[in-house]
């Protein structure tokens, strides 16, 4: 297993990507900058229920519907032999875990990392009332008022990288990673719920590199948005323009194994002012389109 880095964008339309449970569950905000924020741990969660929903298991997920802590969860566990943990659990290989037991606690770092994820244009925030129509106890003769929070539009974009030394530790193999491109692509449109529906993905590039070694930084720094109008709601709207992009994966490419990617076609791709595919422009490469 060589190192491996990752270019995710998704965008979310009246929908909240991130609740903040500490700002009444507003979505997370660099309010300075009106950026919107999203978790690392966000992300995961979105892999992780995709995962299970396709039939694997987890050390971090619920049991019977309900939350159980780390300790409740390694109670339930037949085999606590680190090849066992390994063998049975996806997460674990991809993302690490910590299982607190007496006497025996085992820590597994996960070779699959992500930043914050962040928004790539402006954005603001839609606030509204809402009702239920269920009271708040049973002397009450209406229903509760609350508030919903939502982003007008946001394009987000994560970053990420798969350390091959790490997978050596966690058995990560090229299945799992193979795993991970399809739940990119479709875990989030899957597994929507009422705050959470009208997010999509939009561009996936895992670069395998042929050594363990090799890191060229987060990827999100050789992208620009272009907004061809003010306060932008549609990914129609805009253009990515990943000319430096391009030009840092040619600087590298004998380092470069294949890049994995899907990318959606209403999504706009320029290459030094010139709009094309990005098949197209990366057309140098071994591609393995995502399915």
């Amino acid at each position: 297993m060589n190192n491996n880095e990752i270019l995710y964008l998704y965008d979310a339309k009246m929908t909240n990507p991130n609740g903040d449970p500490d700002e009444e569950n507003r979505p997370r905000m660099d309010y300075e900058r009106d950026i919107n924020l999203v978790s690392d741990l966000r992300l995961k969660r979105y892999v992780r229920d995709y995962l299970l929903d396709k039939g694997y298991d987890l050390f971090v997920r619920k049991m019977d519907e309900k939350s159980v802590t780390a300790e409740g969860r390694v109670k339930q566990m037949k085999d606590f032999s680190e090849e066992a943990i390994l063998n049975e659990l996806i997460d674990v290989r991809l993302f690490g875990a910590t299982m607190p037991v007496k006497g025996d606690n085992k820590t597994f770092i996960g070779p699959v990392q992500f930043n914050w994820g962040y928004s790539l244009n402006k954005v603001e925030l839609l606030e509204s009332s809402i009702t239920s129509h269920f009271s708040s106890d049973e002397k009450a003769q209406q229903g509760t008022i609350g508030k919903d929070y939502r982003v007008k539009y946001s394009l987000i974009a994560f970053s990420g990288v798969v350390s091959g030394k790490r997978a050596k530790k966690t058995k990560l193999t090229e299945s799992d990673l193979e795993l991970l491109d399809e739940s990119m692509k479709h875990a989030i449109p899957n597994l929507a719920t009422r705050s959470k529906i009208g997010q999509y993905p939009r561009l996936y590039l895992r670069v395998a590199y042929k050594d363990s070694e090799t890191i060229l930084g987060d990827l999100r720094d050789y992208i620009r948005l272009e907004e061809k109008v003010e306060n932008i709601r549609d990914i129609k709207e805009v253009s990515l323009d990943i000319t430096d992009l391009v030009s840092l994966l040619n600087k590298n490419k004998s380092k470069i194994d294949k890049i994995y990617y899907f990318i959606d076609e209403r999504l706009e791709i320029k290459m030094a002012d010139t709009v094309g595919k990005l098949s197209e422009v990366l057309n140098g490469f071994e591609l393995v389109e995502v399915k």
